[in-house]
């Protein structure tokens, strides 16, 4: 295969049209060059016994920047970061621990006992599951499956009543 750079050279207008063909309008430079790179492997992966160059390329450098896209957006939705004007706003995150004991207690009614402890230990004291099996004497697959039936019973109540 020819150089590199006379293959980006001829690859360029292929990139382009892969970018504005996913309606990508920020960063623009950065996805470029993913293309570049895209570009790159794909002409190091490519077996000419298998069809043709053109079509490899685009599906995978296409493919490289979906997977850069997927990426970015897992990441802005674990991430939040609000406005400045909620940080000057908001109140002291400190509440008073008889409410928040409260709070725990209204949510548990519909769990079992066991349920019960797992929430307040985990929630109200900060325990973990091994700290938890210790302090009921129990397995810590025990606590597990405490764990695993609030949280399938507290998912249900929060689908089924929004």
């Amino acid at each position: 295969m020819e150089s590199f750079e006379q293959l980006a050279e001829q690859y360029q207008p292929m990139i382009h049209k892969v970018i504005h063909s996913l309606h990508l309008y920020t960063d623009l430079e950065e996805f470029y060059q993913l293309g570049l790179i895209s570009l790159w492997e794909a002409s190091q992966r490519f077996n000419p016994k298998k069809g043709n160059f053109t079509n490899y390329a685009y599906s995978y450098i296409r493919g490289k920047l979906l997977m850069e896209l997927n990426k970015i957006a897992k990441i802005q939705e674990r991430s939040f970061c609000p406005e400045e004007e909620f940080w000057e706003m908001a109140a002291d995150g400190r509440q008073d621990p008889s409410l928040e004991k409260e709070i725990l207690l209204s949510c548990s009614e519909m769990l079992t006992p066991k349920q019960q402890k797992w929430l307040f230990y985990t929630l109200h004291s900060g325990l973990s599951v091994r700290e938890i099996a210790d302090k009921e004497d129990v397995t810590v697959s025990a606590v597990k499956q405490w764990r695993e039936g609030a949280r399938g019973r507290l998912k249900y109540l929060r689908v089924n009543n929004p």
